[in-house]
């Protein structure tokens, strides 16, 4: 799946043929709706802060591994975020889980 905002380059013929091509699902934000990316945008902010940046990777295999080492590992089970009362992703969904 590929999600991005109403940009006309997301949104022509092209690039949404290209897509179909290549088995990707596309899914765009609500008009006039800026917060539908605001989860995204901020994710791939600290994943490129906290990974990319500091990485260089030898080819594309090294980079599906450091990041499923990255969000799995790291991102869901031991960085605490501010927006889920300081848990973990995995901490939260636990107690989501208890609840329901």
């Amino acid at each position: 799946m590929i999600h991005s905002d109403r940009g006309s380059q997301y949104a022509s013929d092209e690039f949404r043929t290209a897509l179909k091509n290549y088995g990707f699902v596309q899914s765009m934000s609500r008009k006039g709706n800026c917060w539908d990316n605001a989860v995204a945008e901020s994710f791939f902010r600290i994943y490129k802060t906290e990974l990319v940046y500091h990485c260089t990777f030898e080819n594309e295999r090294e980079v599906f591994k450091k990041t499923f080492e990255y969000i799995e590992c790291y991102y869901n089970r031991q960085r605490r975020h501010g927006t889920l009362g300081y848990l973990t992703p995995a901490e939260y969904e636990n107690q989501f889980r208890k609840v329901a």
